[in-house]
């Protein structure tokens, strides 16, 4: 198999590496993993393309390339000058430091490439790993997503859902603020939202007089509603939600449809 990895955190970053290991345990002895990920940390830039600028890309090894652009720029990069012509079977991104769940994901840079490589027909899986007290004394952060990971992209090549429809399906997956051996088990769980908390700015002054934004979140460790993604990870366990691009709000069609025409 051959696999194409990225992220957001850039290409030093150790989720970055995490993720390298995962890609070659699924990609076996005689496969492939090509990384082709972010020069510099691009959190939040969300589903960015650099359309009005070019982006410079150099070789930093053998299948290691950095681009000075979005996670979404890099898969566009892969696909169509570092493997142009050998496409990937696979495109995973992460493992993201921090959670991509609830609300998180309209943000996530993470998310962005794989949903850049799902709207280029292939299979796409973003990873990422809560943080939270019980991380932090950890040899590794990354130990839920280090044992577990692998397992998770298995059982979804395997069993997951892939096309129906012209948005193609890829998948979310958050592994829990806890150790390999405190996580529960897997949830498919919907997209939650945090209605107790927002992104905001908090204003600083430099020493030249010069003001500044920063931008600032807020807590990110209380559960949202039941069946959701953030309920799953607080409470230790490995969530999956299946995903696509289609922003339309079907529901709200048949009404409007009544009322409009």
């Amino acid at each position: 198999m051959r696999i194409l990895i990225t992220n957001d955190d850039g290409i030093n970053a150790p989720g970055l590496a995490v993720l390298h290991e995962i890609a070659a345990e699924i990609a076996g002895p005689t496969g492939e993993v090509w990384t082709v990920a972010p020069a510099f940390e691009q959190s939040g830039v969300g589903h960015c393309i650099s359309y009005t600028h070019p982006m410079m890309i150099a070789e930093l090894g053998p299948r290691r390339f950095a681009a000075e652009g979005s996670p979404a720029d890099c898969v566009l990069a892969g696909l169509f000058d570092v493997m142009a012509g050998m496409p990937p079977d696979l495109v995973l991104s992460g493992v993201n430091r921090g959670n991509n769940a609830g609300e998180n994901t309209l943000y996530s840079g993470t998310i962005g490439g794989a949903m850049e490589a799902a709207l280029q027909g292939l299979p796409a899986i973003a990873l990422s790993q809560f943080m939270g007290p019980r991380t932090e004394p950890l040899d590794t952060p990354f130990e839920a997503a280090i044992h577990h990971g692998a397992a998770i992209v298995r059982k979804l090549l395997a069993k997951g859902h892939w096309t129906g429809g012209p948005y193609r399906t890829f998948y979310n997956v958050n592994f829990p603020p806890v150790g390999a051996a405190e996580v529960k088990g897997t949830r498919i769980a919907s997209q939650g939202f945090r209605d107790y908390t927002t992104f905001g700015v908090e204003p600083h002054q430099s020493p030249s007089g010069r003001r500044f934004l920063w931008i600032k979140g807020g807590p990110q460790h209380l559960p949202t509603g039941p069946g959701t993604d953030v309920t799953a990870n607080v409470e230790g366990y490995i969530s999956i939600t299946p995903m696509r691009a289609d922003l339309t709000a079907h529901d709200l069609l048949p009404g409007l449809r009544e009322a409009f025409e």
